[in-house]
């Protein structure tokens, strides 16, 4: 597929989720089209489905590439995010797992509880 990317999370509280998602992660709100809240992060699409309830996934479900993690989990963190920790694997000071490659990981959640992250990938 060469199209662009549609990503989905659902939410419970529309308000809530615009505001996190908008004024906290900084992306572009398009509009509310009744289903769901409609965002731009760069040329991608994302779409908050309104539901009536969210069990959250075990993953993570929408993640960002950075060019500087350590920056943008400071900034976040600045804003109120809190960044998961995982007791079987190793991560910084920040809350940052690097993988063996030289891949940097760190996962938050949205305020349904959905995973989220933040990566910096080595040049292959």
């Amino acid at each position: 597929m060469n199209g662009k990317l549609i990503g989905f999370a659902p939410i419970t509280d529309a308000d809530r989720a615009k505001a996190f998602y908008a004024d906290v992660l900084g992306l572009t709100f398009v509009a509310d089209d009744g289903f769901a809240l409609i965002f731009r992060s760069g040329a991608n699409m994302v779409r908050l489905a309104k539901m009536p309830q969210v069990i959250p996934a075990q993953f993570t479900i929408l993640g960002w590439e950075t060019n500087s993690i350590e920056d943008d989990v400071q900034s976040l963190t600045a804003k109120g995010v809190e960044f998961v920790r995982f007791g079987f694997m190793e991560q910084d000071a920040l809350g940052i797992w690097t993988a063996p490659d030289g891949d940097k990981v760190a996962w938050f959640k949205d305020p349904d509880g959905n995973t989220l992250s933040l990566s910096q990938h080595i040049a292959a």
